[in-house]
Parts: structure tokens; C-alpha cells; sequence
């Protein structure tokens, strides 16, 4: 495979970070081809991610991927373009099902033999769309679910992987893979997953956009789960018009999803470049203040919504939101010690199928699957659950208080269309000892509420990039994306890490 993708390779600098927009513009005039796309990426990861020390994004290679894209030009040619994505190559994070020789892992060791025999809803929405999948990529070991001491990025099957930008630092998890594989340019697009920040955390300190969408819009068959309450995929991409371009491509009900939500038809409509213009934006300062470098950048857009259109109403308070945390955890631990179990049971040979049969390989295997951190999640999961009856008491208290009392009341208080806050802190030193230096983040609101949220560059502390979250109520990705392009296009904020061959 190395062998014919050289033979077919084409100037790398013709092809260094592209935008979705730019992909689709020269496949379309015919000046590159989906086989030279997936043969730059292939080069360029084994070039630069797979060395020692290199960022470590891409955990498996699509061994049918020159296959599918040579596929895919002689449809093109003979005029059979399946949409937006056609003969474009697609990363995807390694807790997702795909058919044809690359495992499902979660990162973790004990699901090495994790063949999966079907491909997830999504992936085969990916197929339909004429969409490449070019391989898997690292992340946060479970979803980031194992331990309270866990190291973003790291894994027990494929390590640590490192944020480009700066390789000493965290890329943050869990979607660690694939934020730091756009950023570093090992694809144009990626799918993440999020249950609370695993896709906009990992966006914003990799200096790319991420999108979670509102819960249900995007099947979750075939990924494996922490909660069913929160957990979704998500779209990245070096522009919001490629994260769209994913989302349109990925939404589809699943009538097997008993959470499942009609969405838009077409999402990409909303990339309008007055998106801002006469929208009124509340100010989240509940979710600043633990920066105080990243503070200032965020305070510097306000100046900057305002000169497009927007309308700042500030300091928007979410009541109660000290008490949203606490109960989210036990509701997490409580469901993925359900939802968990009935994935492992769709599974192969070779793949323990109960919680308690992978804490006890864990266990066994310690110096492999443990070297730096333990599994309490896991074993808090196995601990009695709560009563079904309290079970249902508490799910209903945490989402009445994120969405009515919470994201909804606010908006409705002030007649919001969207609510901000910077994303996450710059990222931190990685360290296996300590575990994450986790200061704060704007993700939990929207995720608790399986509402719709949006990181996008909004620049740099000390050269680190910092994202700019935008989150509203559910349903509402268009006016999301009707804000974060016109600002995006306002500041263009992305900068590629500074990676060399």
C-alpha cells in the first residue's frame, strides 16, 4: 500500500491545510483528485504523527482507503457526486464501529480483538455520502472514563498522543485523536465523540472548530457509550463550513435510537457572513474567571460581535449551576454501567463482555493497561446502582435544571438567540503522575442539557490556541452556526501548528 500511495504522490505544499471549501473547489475544477488527497494524508502521518515523539493522532490506517478514493474519482468523473463530501477523507475516533479490519478499542487493551462485523448508523451515513474513512484515531482511554487521575490523550493500546502546537502539552481529551490530527493536518475532517467536552475541548486547545450537536440528531449505534444521556458524535474540521459539511452528512434519525430528533436537511444554508447581525448574545461570566490571560482574549471578541451586528447582553446568569455537576457524575457512573454492558454484549470473540470481566483484565494486566493510572470509574460502576425509581428522580431533576431553569430560562430572561464563553483554559503540561491540570470550561451546560455547542479559534495565550464557545437551545444549530461562521470569518483566528517533516 506504502509502495503505490508514493508512486502517486503529489506536491505536498499544493495540498497543506485545506479547508473543506478549498477541497471541494479543486476536486471540483479537476486540479486534485480524493487519490492524491488520501495519499498526502497517508505520507504526511506517516511522516510526521507516527515518528518517535511525533503527535501520535492516528491510531489505524484504512487499509481500502486508496481503493475507496480511486473509487470515488471515476464516479466524479462520470458525474456521480454523492454531495458535499464525496472523495473527501474522514478520521475517525477509535470508540466508533467500523467494518473491514480496524478494531474498536476505546483505546483500551482489553478490546485489542474488537472487530467489528457492521459499520456504525454514522459511518454508513459517512459511506452514503461518498465520504473516505481514512483511518482511526487516539483518544482519551474509555472516553476518558477510567480514572479521576486519567491523562488526556493517553491510551493503553496506541499512548500518549500530544498536542501540536506544542508536543510537551495535552490535546485534550477525549476526542484527543482527532482535534490533533486536524490541527496537525493528518486529515480534512475527523469525527469526535462528547459526552461533556470530549469534542469542543479538544477544538479549542488543537485551534480548530468542533461541534457537538444536539442529542439524538446523530445516531450513537455503534459507539461505545458512557451515558445515553449525553453521549454523542460530532463533527471537527479547520472551518466551520467543514464542520457543517460533516454535520449535514452525519444527521439522519435512527429509529433504533429511542432519543432520536428530526433535524434540518440543510445546514450548510446557514453560512451567512451577516450571521451575527442583530443577534443578541448573553455573556456567561460563570463560566470565565479561572484564567485570567484567557479573560482578556475573550473580553477582546465582544468588541468584535458588536462590530458585526451583535447585540452583548452581559454577565447571563445560569441559576443553580453549582449543583449540576455532582449529580451529572452520578448519573454518568449510573448509566454507563448499563449502557456499557449491552455494546460489550454486540461484540466478537475475544472481547470481554461485562464490566467486571474488564476490570478484572485490567487488573490482571496492570503493568500493560495501568502503568500510570487505576480504573476507579470502572469500579465505581460496579458498585449497587441507585433504584430505578431514584434513578429517574435524579435525571429529571439534573435536566430540569440545566434546560428549563437553566440554559432556557436564561435566554428566555434576557430574549437570547445564543449564549457565550471562552471554551477551555490553554492546554496543560501533559503529566502521568498528576493527571490533567483541569481549571474550567463552558461545555457542561450544553451537554447536560443535550443542547447544541460550538468551539471556534478565537486566538492564542502565549501561542497556545483558546476557542470561543457558542451554545443555545435545542434545535438551534442553525442560528449556532449562523453566529460562529459570520465570526469566524470576522477574525479568521486558526493558525496551523509550526510542524515539520
Amino acid at each position: 500500500m506504502v509502495t503505490a500511495l508514493i508512486a502517486c504522490a503529489v506536491q505536498a505544499t499544493s495540498l497543506e491545510n485545506l479547508t473543506w471549501q478549498q477541497a471541494q473547489q479543486r476536486l471540483s475544477e479537476g486540479s486534485i483528485t480524493s487519490q492524491q488527497l488520501v495519499t498526502y494524508y497517508v505520507q504526511r502521518i506517516q511522516s510526521v504523527d507516527a515518528q518517535p515523539n511525533g503527535v501520535n493522532a492516528v491510531s489505524q490506517l484504512n487499509p481500502n482507503a486508496l481503493n475507496e478514493a480511486i473509487a470515488l474519482d471515476k464516479a466524479r468523473a462520470a458525474g456521480q457526486v454523492r454531495g458535499p463530501l464525496h472523495g473527501l477523507p474522514v478520521l475517525v475516533k477509535d470508540n466508533i464501529d467500523i467494518a473491514g479490519g480496524m478494531t474498536n478499542s476505546a483505546g483500551s487493551v482489553a478490546l485489542a480483538q474488537n472487530f467489528p462485523a457492521d459499520d456504525a448508523f454514522v459511518i454508513r451515513q459517512l459511506r452514503e455520502a461518498g465520504a473516505i474513512i481514512l483511518g482511526k484515531t487516539n483518544l482519551s482511554e474509555w472516553a476518558n472514563f477510567r480514572s479521576t487521575r486519567s491523562s488526556s490523550g493517553w491510551s493503553s493500546l496506541f499512548g500518549q498522543t500530544r498536542n501540536p502546537h506544542d508536543l510537551t502539552r495535552s490535546p485534550c481529551g477525549s476526542s484527543s485523536g482527532s482535534g490533533a490530527a486536524i490541527a496537525a493536518d493528518f486529515s480534512l475532517l475527523a469525527i469526535g465523540t462528547e459526552t461533556d467536552g470530549s469534542v469542543t475541548c479538544p477544538a479549542s486547545v488543537n485551534g480548530i472548530v468542533g461541534f457537538k450537536p444536539t442529542l439524538g440528531l446523530v445516531s450513537r449505534d455503534g459507539i461505545i457509550p458512557i451515558a445515553h444521556s449525553q453521549d454523542t458524535a460530532g463533527p471537527m474540521a479547520r472551518s466551520v463550513a467543514g464542520v457543517v459539511a460533516l454535520l449535514q452528512a452525519m444527521v439522519a434519525v435512527d429509529n433504533k435510537d429511542p432519543q432520536a430528533v428530526q433535524g434540518q436537511t440543510d445546514y450548510l444554508q446557514h453560512l451567512k457572513l451577516d450571521g451575527l447581525k442583530g443577534k443578541r448574545i448573553g455573556v456567561v461570566r460563570q463560566l470565565t474567571g479561572y484564567h485570567e490571560q484567557l479573560d482578556d482574549v475573550f473580553d477582546a471578541q465582544l468588541a468584535i460581535l458588536r462590530q458585526q451586528g451583535a447585540i452583548i447582553v452581559d454577565n447571563v446568569e445560569l441559576a443553580n449551576y453549582a449543583q449540576w455537576n455532582p449529580l451529572e457524575y452520578q448519573i454518568l457512573v449510573q448509566e454507563f454501567s448499563v449502557d456499557l454492558p449491552a455494546y460489550l454484549a454486540t461484540t466478537g470473540e475475544g472481547v470481554p463482555k461485562t464490566l467486571q470481566a474488564i476490570v478484572e483484565y485490567n487488573q490482571a494486566n496492570a503493568g500493560t493497561a495501568m502503568p500510570y493510572f487505576g480504573q476507579e470509574i470502572l469500579q465505581a460502576a460496579l458498585q449497587p446502582p441507585m433504584s430505578h425509581e431514584d434513578y429517574l428522580e435524579q435525571l429529571s431533576e439534573l435536566k430540569k435544571l440545566a434546560t428549563e431553569q437553566g440554559i432556557d430560562a436564561a435566554m428566555q430572561a434576557h430574549q437570547l438567540d445564543v449564549l457565550i464563553a471562552p471554551s477551555n483554559q490553554p492546554a496543560w503540561k501533559i503529566d502521568w503522575v498528576n493527571g490533567d491540570n483541569y481549571k474550567g470550561a463552558a461545555s457542561s451546560p450544553a451537554a447536560i442539557a443535550g443542547y447544541p455547542h460550538i468551539s471556534v479559534p478565537m486566538g492564542f495565550v502565549q501561542d497556545l490556541p483558546v476557542g470561543l464557545s457558542f451554545f443555545a437551545g435545542k434545535l438551534q444549530e442553525g442560528v449556532l452556526i449562523e453566529a460562529a461562521y459570520a465570526y469566524e470569518q470576522a477574525t479568521q483566528a486558526r493558525r496551523a501548528p509550526n510542524l515539520r517533516q
